[in-house]
């Protein structure tokens, strides 16, 4: 066949790229991830992407669950299970691991493997531990697919409250007092590390905030307000993660922050502030997902300090080697400075979060911030970055 006739040959119609749509997972904030892929779900354009969803069991069995984004919400205070949505109980998932092959089998004992077709970009909303800590992204990394969010290291580090702050520091951001407790210190010499927390106390004063060093959602977190309260917080936090992180309280607002990826870099949404919760010690699960404390977007914030905490939050972003979006948290003290408490790597994306609701209050809807990060994932390549 000549040159000629093979460039006059009609074009094969593309597919539409497949879009898995990862959530669940081990951790403690199963039920939220739940309710964010639900929102994900029910955003996410049909039209121009084909969408698979995957479930993650608390059990860690990638399991094929049902596309029914309205069964994934919360209900009567309860959230939702991967295991109440999966088609089996005994079939799972699995993903390719060869980087030359992104296709998708699904398999139940004593039948044969079932292919599900190849995955451009895994989106993943898992939430804490073996999701968004980097543990899913290396296993994406291995196999060559694309994903949303964060790179292995920007995740580990957007976990870990201790080394976050440090890379903060580092780069010139001011953080809050807080001194961390390890495992081994804890193993050790309990009363050693005990001591620890308590001269921590004296020098910065009560409350404190005892934390999970690697959750979120406000799992296992504790004020605690004097020295009676303070083995049972460490009990708490340690119930979620054996490294625990102890904060001082700072006085002053709340403040949070979006980061979006664009095609020229990362932009900063208009803030929001968490007004203080009344019938909450502080801005915790339940405040956050089952009574739905309400948040004030835009934030009311001077001109200058709205500017601020932009070019904060975006260096914020930088400063991590983030990727695809952000929420990043601060604290504006009495004296005017913005303090970042954290960033999220992957933020709440229920549809009450505070994430989308900045955006959409800068211009973005929910199903166009969908549609960015997933064009984002597939604009880049896996590997090293």
């Amino acid at each position: 066949m000549s040159t000629e006739n093979l460039s006059q040959s009609p074009e094969q119609p593309s597919r539409k790229p497949r879009v898995a749509v990862v959530f669940g997972g081990r951790s403690s904030e199963h039920g939220i991830s739940v309710v964010t892929a639900g929102a994900v779900l029910r955003a996410i354009d049909r039209t121009k992407y084909d969408v698979l969803p995957i479930g993650i069991t608390q059990d860690g069995r990638w399991a094929l669950t049902a596309d029914e984004p309205e069964r994934m919400a919360i209900v009567d205070r309860k959230a939702p299970n991967v295991d109440d949505l999966a088609e089996s109980r005994e079939g799972g998932v699995v993903l390719p691991v060869d980087p030359a092959n992104r296709e998708v089998v699904y398999s139940e004992p004593g039948s044969v493997p079932k292919a599900l077709g190849e995955v451009d970009v895994v989106f993943p909303v898992l939430h804490g531990p073996y999701g968004e800590d980097g543990t899913l992204q290396g296993l994406l990394e291995l196999s060559g697919v694309p994903y949303v969010g964060a790179g292995v290291l920007a995740s580990a580090v957007g976990q870990d409250k201790e080394y976050m702050k440090r890379v903060f520091t580092s780069f010139g951001l001011k953080v809050g007092p807080y001194v961390v407790i390890r495992p081994r210190e804890w193993e050790r010499d309990e009363s050693a590390a005990r001591k620890k927390i308590v001269d921590f106390a004296a020098e910065h004063g009560w409350p404190l905030f005892v934390k999970p060093a690697r959750a979120g959602s406000s799992f296992g977190i504790t004020k605690v307000d004097d020295l009676g309260g303070l083995d049972e917080a460490i009990a708490e936090a340690q119930r979620h993660d054996p490294k625990i992180i102890v904060e001082a309280a700072l006085v002053g607002r709340e403040i949070e922050c979006g980061v979006l990826e664009f095609e020229d870099g990362p932009r900063a949404s208009v803030p929001a502030e968490i007004p203080p919760v009344q019938s909450h010690a502080f801005y915790d699960f339940e405040a956050k997902y089952i009574d739905s404390a309400d948040g004030i977007v835009p934030a009311p914030l001077t001109e200058a300090q709205t500017a601020e905490v932009r070019r904060l939050a975006v260096e914020a972003f930088d400063a991590a080697s983030c990727e695809g979006l952000v929420r990043a948290d601060f604290f504006l003290t009495e004296e005017g400075e913005f303090v970042i408490n954290e960033i999220n790597t992957m933020p709440g994306f229920t549809p009450i979060s505070m994430y989308p609701r900045m955006w959409q209050e800068t211009g973005v809807n929910y199903p166009e911030l969908v549609d960015r990060l997933v064009q984002a994932a597939l604009r880049r390549s896996t590997g090293l970055r």
